[in-house]
Formats: structure tokens, sequence, C-alpha cells
């Protein structure tokens, strides 16, 4: 066999590597999304209580949240490609037992247990996509593509989900994690690397309790915000309680001596405003579909297969979008294109804030403009910030990177989203969202 035969050989199998990783990421976050239209529907089937929603709703996102570091900390210590499958098995699980679920206590117990097998999955994927890339650059140009399939995800969900309850039932939405979860577990002895474990490394286990119930707490507390005040006890009490965890797990992680997350790991003005882009653009996303997936049925009267379609131009635009961005961070550089897409997603939110405080601005100037704009600049923001937060993490802390950046990524905003939706008007939640987007990209461009 010829050199140029091997090499293409070699690119062929790190390009079907790529594509199952990919999936696999972009899997994840269609399973977060998931729900959020054919909630209703459950709710009446199942009988629920407003409260019970709320907790199905999110019931997926605490434990993937709450989980991520000490999923990245056992992807770091057994190897990718081993923890990639105990993710992989559970997540496959959990999804084949969700549309079986008799009653909101086995949906709920499912939908924790989908979001602890995620939590694994997606920084071994990382750890694991850092073997099939050894080299630097390469890895880069994969990091590009990568950062573009969480909103990918979330987008398919929620255009995907009311779809499928609408033809079926919400209860096959389940399938299709549960086919790429088989699929990945079949396909991964064949595809991906066996990477090494950093051996000798501790679990750090009180760091572990510490950081999952202090995110969790955290993150309920200011989920349940939504149908009590922010002065009741079931808010304060759990973000309270969850704040001091995390500030005991702060403390500890600085006197422990393998730490879950070394505080050095965050040392660097890059890295921490790349962390807070992402999760902006994460929220800006977010507010997004829930704001305007509002507006458009209860204010102009559209029905949900019209409102559907109105994220058609928003798929699209995040597609193409995602397919230049690498190169325009090879040729421009990921701080560059970071501030960019900051720039440009803020100018989006914008149109679609004016758009939700004047009923009489037509969709072409304001809501069609507005969804290429937004998904054109999340796509570039969320690619430029994932090679940031990356660049320069040795190879034996890559799981532990990608734990951080997907927490960021969570956990970001769901504490944006509460204080955004306290505005009065939905459309101040955007153009709010929109300023704070607009002084995020100022701030990534003048960093050095």
């Amino acid at each position: 066999m010829t050199a140029m035969g091997a090499a293409r050989i070699a690119t062929m199998q790190q390009r079907c590597a790529f594509i199952l990783l990919g999936s696999v990421q972009t899997t994840l976050i269609f399973t977060l999304a998931a729900l959020a239209v054919p909630l209703p529907l459950i709710g009446r089937e199942l009988d629920l209580m407003r409260a019970d929603l709320i907790l199905l709703s999110v019931a997926y996102g605490l434990t993937f949240a709450g989980l991520l570091l000490f999923g990245g900390r056992l992807a770091d210590r057994y190897g990718g490609r081993r923890a990639l499958t105990a993710g992989l098995a559970l997540f496959a699980a959990a999804s084949a037992a969700a549309p079986l679920a008799p009653s909101i206590g086995a949906l709920l117990a499912a939908r924790f247990a989908q979001g602890a097998g995620a939590a694994l999955v997606a920084p071994a994927a990382m750890a694991v996509l850092r073997a099939v890339f050894p080299s630097p650059p390469a890895y880069s140009r994969a990091m590009a593509t990568w950062g573009g399939l969480s909103v990918l995800g979330a987008t398919a969900g929620n255009l995907l989900s009311g779809v499928i309850s609408a033809l079926l039932s919400w209860r096959w939405t389940f399938a299709v994690p549960l086919v790429v979860a088989l699929a990945a577990l079949a396909l991964t002895p064949r595809l991906l690397p066996d990477t090494t474990p950093s051996g000798g490394r501790t679990l750090d286990l009180p760091g572990a309790l510490l950081a999952t119930a202090g995110i969790t707490l955290a993150s309920y507390g200011l989920v349940v915000t939504d149908t009590r005040p922010w002065s009741s006890a079931g808010v304060l009490v759990p973000l309270l309680g969850g704040s001091a965890l995390l500030a005991a797990f702060w403390y500890a992680e600085r006197r422990a001596h393998d730490p879950l997350l070394p505080p050095g790991f965050l040392v660097g003005r890059r890295r921490v405003l790349a962390l807070a882009a992402i999760a902006l653009s994460a929220c800006g996303t977010a507010i997004t579909f829930v704001v305007l997936s509002l507006h458009l049925q209860q204010a102009r009267d559209w029905s949900q297969l019209q409102t559907s379609a109105a994220f058609i131009p928003f798929a699209v635009a995040l597609i193409a979008s995602g397919r230049a961005v690498g190169r325009l961070i090879g040729r421009y550089g990921a701080r560059t294109v970071t501030a960019a897409g900051l720039g440009t997603a803020a100018a989006g939110l914008t149109l679609l804030a004016l758009t939700g405080t004047d009923a009489h601005i037509s969709c072409g100037y304001g809501l069609l403009p507005g969804l290429v704009l937004l998904p054109a600049g999340t796509a570039a923001s969320f690619a430029g910030v994932a090679v940031l937060a990356t660049e320069g993490v040795p190879q034996q802390q890559t799981g532990l990177a990608g734990g951080v950046l997907n927490t960021a990524m969570e956990f970001g905003p769901t504490v944006l989203f509460a204080i955004l939706l306290t505005l009065d008007s939905d459309a101040w939640s955007l153009a709010a969202t929109g300023a704070v987007l607009a002084l995020a990209a100022l701030l990534n461009h003048r960093t050095k």
C-alpha cells in the first residue's frame, strides 16, 4: 500500500470516528430538549400538576450538569473509550425504560438515569476525540466543528419532538436516543481507538459529591423560580444550600492532593471568558426557543405547526454557518471568530426583541433576519469557544476539559434563564440577553 493510500484510509477512519462521536454529542442535547414541546401532552396523559411538569422538564439536565465534572474525571482515570461505553450503556437502558414508564415516578427515574449516562458520555467523547486527532492543528479543526453540535442538537430536539409526538406519541421521542446509543455501542470497538487512562489518579469522591450536590441544588432552586417567588423557602433553601456546597467544593479543591477540578485549570482570562461566552450563547438559544414559541402562539395566534416551521430558517442558518466556521477560525483565529459570533448573535436577539415589542413588524423585517443572524452568530461563538476552552489542555485532562465545557453550557443558561425571565416583558428578556452577548463580544475581542 502506498503512503498516499494509507493516508487516505487514516483520514477516512478519522472522519468515521468523528461522525460517530458527533452524532452521540448531538443526541445528548437532542434528549435534553426532546420533552419541551410535548410536555403539555405528557401532563394531560399522566394527570400531572405544574410542579411535576417543571421537575420532569429539568430532571435530565439536573443530573447531566451535576455529574459532568465527575464524569470527566472518570474518563481521564479509566480511559475515554471505556467511560464512553459505560455511559452509553446506561443512557441506552434509561432511554429504553422511559417510553414504558406508567407513572411520573418511573419517568422521572428514567430521565435522571439518562442525565447520569450523558454526564459520563459527553466528557468521554471529547477524550476519545483527542485520541482520534492527536495533532494540535487537526484537533483544533475538529473542535471548531464540535462546538456547533450542541446547538444543532437543541434545534433538532425542538423541531422533531413536536412532529414525532403529533404523528405518533411523545413516547416515541425516546426512540432517537435509544437507536443512536445502541448503534454507537456496536460501532465503538470498530471505529474508536482505545485511549490510555491516566493511571494513579484518585477519584476525589468528596469533591465529586460536593460539586454534584451543589450544582444540582442550585440549579433546582433557580428553576423553581418559575412558579415561586425568590423570597420563598422553596427557592432560598436549595439556592443557598447549593451555593454553600459549591463554596465548600472550591475550598476543598484548593486543599486536595489530586483535586477533581484543579484551581489552576480555570486560571487565565481567555479561558474564563470563553466559558462565559458559551454559557451566554447557550442561554440566548434557550431563551429564544421558549420566549419566541410562546409569543408566536399566544400573541400572533400561530399554530404549533407554523411555530415549528418558523424555526426552519434557524436550522438552515445553523448548518450553513457550522460548515463555514472552521475555515474562518483557521484564517482569523478562534478569538476573533468568537467575538464576531457573539456580536452577530446579539444583533439577531435585538431584531427578535423588536418583533416581540411590536406585533406589526413583519416577519421579513424582524423575525426572519433574527432567526438567521442568531444561529449564525451562535454557531461561530460555540465553535470558537470550543477551541479556546481546550487550547493548551494536556491529553490527560481532556475529559476534565470536556466536563468543564459542558457544565458551563448546561449550568450557565440555568442561572441566566432564571434571572432574565423575571423581567416583565419577554421582549426585554431577549433584548437583555442580546446586550449581555454584545458586552461579551467586546470583552473577548479585547482579551489577549
